[in-house]
Parts: C-alpha cells; sequence; structure tokens
C-alpha cells in the first residue's frame, strides 16, 4: 500500500499508525479473516484517464440505461423538478449538513428543517412535524411503533391491505423484531371495510390502524367514521399519504387521524431508481414527546432576535442507540432541503395545477384503454386521481414486455391479476396516445 497514489499516508504514517495499534504489518489486521477469503495478487485498476476520457467512459455506461416513459406509480412518482432545485440543494453549505447540535453556528440549516416542519403541518393538517424519516415504509413502521409507545398496554397493530405493498412488507419487518402482532382490515370494493374494522376493534386489544388516503389501486379512500371508531376503541389512527396528493383531497387533521405519515418524494424528488427518498411524518400535538427523529423550534436569543434550535429531545437521543427512539436523525437532511425548495416554488396553486394536469391524463388514459377492449373495470365508479387499476384479457407480462419495447414503463402487475397505470403533470396527450397505440395493436 506504501506509495499508492489513492492514499495519501507515507511509509512513516503507517508505521507509526500500526505501532499505536500494537501490530507489525497491514496483514495483521486481518488475521482473523480465513486467508481463502483475502485477495490474493495485484487489484486489476484501470490505468490513468484523462478528465474527457472519464467522460467519454461514464457516458457510455450511462447509454446502457433503458430510458422509459414513466407510466406506474405505486408509491414513486415521475413528477417535474424545477431546474433550481438541484442548484440549490448542492451548494456546499448543505451538501455536509448533519444534525446541527450547535445551534450558535447552524442557523441557515435549522431554518429550512424548520420551514420543512411548517410546510408538511400545513399539508397534512397535523401539529407537529418531525424531521425527517428515510423514507414512506420507515415512516409507517416508526408510527406503528409509536402506536404501541402510546398506548402501553395493548400490543396489536391493525393494517389495512389497501396499503402499498413495499409498506405492508416495512412493517412486518419492523414489527417481527420489536414484537408487535399485527393484524389486517380487509378491502371491500376498493376501499378499506369499515365493517371488518369494527369487528377488528371490538377485540379491545388495538393500539393503532393504519390505513392510505390513496390505497395500493389508486382510489381515495373515504375514511368517515374511522376517527370515531379508531378512537372509540383507544386506538390512534395512523394515515398513509401522498403528500402532493394532499394538496386536493382531504387531509389526515381533516379525517381526525393522529399520525400522518407518507413519502415526501412526490414532491419533486427524482426517481433515481429507487432513491434517496424522504419519508415524513406529522403528529396532533398530544403524541409529539413520542415522535423519533428531530424536532426544530423557534425561539428568541438573549438579544430578542428571532433563533432556531433542537427542541424537546436532548442530543443523547441521536446517539444513545439504547435510548432512542429511533436512530433517524440528519440522513435526509438534505432530501428535506430539495422538498422545501420544491413547496416554496410550487406553492398551494402550483400544487393544485400539478394535480389538475395529473387528474385529467389519468382518467384520459383510463377511458382511453377501456376503448380498446381489452381491459375490464375493477373498481368502476370510484374516485381516483392519477393511479388505478384495471383488469387485461390478455397476459399482463406479455403487456408490459410490449409496451417497454415501444418505450414505455407501463402494465405494472399487481398481485391480484390487475394491472396499475399511472399518470402524472409530465406525460403529454401525444404520449398518452402513442401508449394506447401500443396497446391497441399489441
Amino acid at each position: 500500500m506504501a506509495g499508492c497514489p489513492y492514499l495519501p499516508h507515507t511509509d512513516a504514517d503507517i508505521k507509526a499508525m500500526l505501532e499505536r495499534v500494537g501490530v507489525e504489518k497491514l496483514d495483521d489486521l486481518y488475521s482473523d479473516v480465513p486467508s481463502e477469503f483475502l485477495h490474493k495478487g495485484a487489484y486489476a485498476l484501470p490505468g490513468a484517464k484523462s478528465e474527457e476520457e472519464i467522460r467519454t467512459y461514464f457516458h457510455s455506461l450511462e447509454a446502457m440505461n433503458s430510458h422509459l416513459k414513466v407510466f406506474v406509480g405505486q408509491g414513486a412518482y415521475d413528477h417535474y423538478t424545477p431546474s433550481v432545485i438541484p442548484y440549490l440543494a448542492q451548494r456546499s453549505e448543505f451538501l455536509t449538513a448533519y444534525t446541527p447540535y450547535q445551534c450558535e453556528i447552524s442557523q441557515g440549516t435549522l431554518r429550512y428543517i424548520f420551514e420543512y416542519q411548517s410546510m408538511i403541518c400545513g399539508l397534512t393538517g397535523m401539529d407537529i412535524s418531525n424531521a425527517s424519516m428515510y423514507d414512506g415504509p420507515t415512516a409507517a413502521a416508526e408510527a406503528m411503533k409509536m402506536t404501541i409507545a402510546c398506548t402501553r398496554k395493548k400490543t396489536r397493530v391493525l393494517l389495512s391491505r389497501g396499503l402499498l405493498p413495499n409498506v405492508l412488507k416495512v412493517i412486518e419487518t419492523y414489527a417481527k423484531f420489536h414484537g408487535v402482532e399485527l393484524g389486517y382490515v380487509p378491502v371491500m370494493n376498493g376501499q378499506t371495510c369499515p365493517n371488518c374494522l369494527r369487528a377488528e376493534l371490538s377485540k379491545g386489544d388495538v393500539a393503532g390502524v393504519i390505513v392510505p388516503s390513496i390505497n395500493r389501486y389508486g382510489i381515495v379512500e373515504d375514511h368517515s367514521g374511522f376517527a370515531e371508531l379508531i378512537h372509540g376503541a383507544g386506538a390512534i389512527m395512523v394515515e398513509y399519504c401522498d403528500p402532493s396528493a394532499l394538496a386536493v383531497v382531504k387531509t389526515p387533521g381533516e379525517w381526525g387521524a393522529d399520525i400522518a405519515v407518507g413519502d415526501g418524494q412526490s414532491l419533486g424528488l427524482p426517481l433515481c431508481y429507487g432513491g434517496p427518498y424522504v419519508g415524513f411524518m406529522a403528529v396532533r400535538k398530544d403524541y409529539m414527546r413520542k415522535m423519533p427523529g428531530r424536532i426544530v423550534g423557534e425561539t428568541r436569543d438573549g438579544a430578542g432576535r428571532r433563533a432556531y434550535v433542537l427542541t424537546l429531545q436532548a442530543r443523547e437521543q441521536h446517539i444513545k442507540r439504547e435510548k432512542a427512539t429511533s436512530n433517524i436523525c440528519s440522513n435526509e437532511s438534505l432530501m428535506a432541503l430539495w422538498v422545501t425548495i420544491y413547496l416554496s416554488l410550487m406553492g398551494p396553486e402550483g400544487l393544485r395545477e400539478v394535480n389538475r394536469i395529473s387528474s385529467d391524463g389519468a382518467h384520459y388514459l383510463y377511458n382511453e384503454l377501456l376503448a380498446t377492449g381489452k381491459f375490464e373495470e375493477v373498481f368502476p365508479g370510484k374516485p381516483f386521481l392519477k393511479e388505478f387499476v384495471l383488469k387485461p384479457k390478455e397476459s399482463p407480462e406479455l403487456m408490459q414486455q410490449g409496451l417497454e419495447k415501444a418505450g414505455f414503463f407501463a402494465a405494472l402487475g399487481t398481485e391480484d391479476g390487475y394491472v396499475t397505470f399511472c399518470v402524472t403533470e409530465k406525460r403529454t396527450k401525444e404520449e398518452i396516445d402513442e401508449l394506447v397505440k401500443t396497446v391497441r395493436e399489441g
């Protein structure tokens, strides 16, 4: 390793460090690793390249990717990202953002986190937001743990079968290793079944219930009476949301929910092959001391000037794992900033326009696909916004393959035998017509 151009250490540096840890040579650091697992011989490192050669090489790798027009949602949506967002988010003072323990030198970071929290509260209709969670599914799993902590002696959490499959799986993983018992509420006619929910709640051991604002079929659920049922059983209501859609659908606060969670990806975050995304969590003030992660509060300094600080939680909560409510603290700060810039740029009118264009396109595609004669309606008359399911009269796999060859990622098959479609404001009428033509001729 000595003299390697990729490492800054001199032979003297390496010798001093080895002496400090009490070994004679670098190989001694791996003495516990069986020899058959150790690489022997030279590394196949390429030779030096010029800057232009490096650019050409990586462009050739990028060209191997498929660039498809995205007509699938299922929790990750191809919404427009204003070009100013990556420019601002990549400024050097933001790229290394860490949990701002020293508030006297972190006012800028604390300010945008406070603004993020305020915007999430505005979207959800809740009192308090944290900043922030890893992604939507893990935020839902943390909410599951919260319901147990807040109700103490109750041991069971109910999940709607209308939740996205990946959300269910992550919650199930957390539940297994935290000893939480799960129950399930089926979907009847495209909606979380209220009678089934009532029957489960009557058993008296339910700490919380997690239901989707917009379910896995794209249907906007009607939660009338849910809060009364759940609270009447002494349980906590959690709603899993698409935050972009909250600009036009009833908010968790309006439904009477206690906790709102979801993924902020739909607020301008690119798909990026699956991340990084950002989970959000907002709660009624009664539960704010049970929230995982950070909360930034506004106060006044000694001179009476407005100032921002981490509040309600000591620093130790974030570094002593055995005492923390969650190990999530600073990892998604940059994505929270991204969401904050997006919401600042779009404003309420912009978000409503995004949903109007998406909804118009989705309903147009829905009707055009039915007109091909290759689909059947699954939930006729049920309200949807930008995403829907249909039942294909031919193989979903063959349909998806044909669409992929034509440049579309669409008709994703579900475990129910349906296919899903999604339209955002980025999809044009010409693209929709071309997709329909491909289906018709396939």
